[in-house]
């Protein structure tokens, strides 16, 4: 079975322009066309962390549900990471747990045809960052064979700053993605367990995906197929 799989951190809908516009945001991800949206600040951080891109909206205006990861009425997800789901895609697992770091952070997962989606927005500090990355690795266990974990890595560095994944995953860098407005940072990426073959990859980089928000979608197309050609989408 083969996923297309995007992230994005949306910045709570607020664009490059200063207007918030959950509609922007929800017309940028339909574009995309993924089976699977693993989402950043997906909520507001204060009181009961409201979703910035409402249910109401998703269901009315998309093909997309929400995987049931929140712990209240009013969130998408947990510590801001949350993940849409095409309908008529099974979701036959979600979790969601808490990570190491000097900031509260999280990291969501839900399980699509046999493979383990991650969603994650790790930290400002690589200490912290690679603390999380082993966190992950612990969590998953197993699963790590079939996972894909997605989402705003926050590392500059092309190649440093991911040493507790070197192991056991395989990066998947699709391009710059932040600032929107002129893209130089690599921070939104993925990250594949053996089990997974990831053919291509790319970067949102037209229409209103320069204007919604700070970060640009991005994407790759994974498949649990066990042969085929070395991936083309490594960095």
């Amino acid at each position: 079975m083969k996923l297309r799989v995007a992230s994005y951190n949306i910045r709570k809908a607020l664009g490059i322009d200063r207007k918030r516009s959950p509609e922007r945001i929800l017309s940028v991800i339909n574009g995309i066309g993924a089976d699977v949206v693993l989402l950043q600040e997906a909520d507001h951080r204060l009181g009961p962390r409201r979703a910035a891109l409402p249910r109401s909206l998703i269901e009315r205006e998309s093909d997309y549900r929400v995987a049931d990861l929140a712990v209240n009425e009013v969130s998408l997800g947990w510590h801001g990471n949350a993940i849409l789901v095409r309908d008529g895609l099974t979701v036959t697992a979600t979790e969601r747990f808490d990570l190491p770091g000097l900031e509260p952070r999280g990291a969501v997962m839900a399980a699509v045809g046999g493979v383990h989606l991650v969603g994650t927005h790790l930290g400002l500090v690589r200490r912290s960052r690679q603390l999380q990355m082993q966190a992950i690795l612990d969590h998953l266990g197993d699963r790590t064979e079939t996972c894909l974990v997605g989402g705003d890595f926050n590392e500059w560095s092309r190649r440093a700053g991911f040493e507790p994944w070197a192991d056991d995953l395989s990066l998947v860098t699709p391009g710059p993605s932040f600032h929107s407005a002129r893209p130089v940072g690599r921070l939104d990426r993925f990250a594949h367990g053996p089990g997974l073959r990831v053919r291509s990859a790319g970067v949102e980089h037209h229409g209103a995906a320069l204007r919604a928000s700070d970060h640009l979608p991005v994407w790759c197309e994974a498949s649990l197929e066990a042969s085929g050609p070395p991936d083309a989408s490594r960095r």
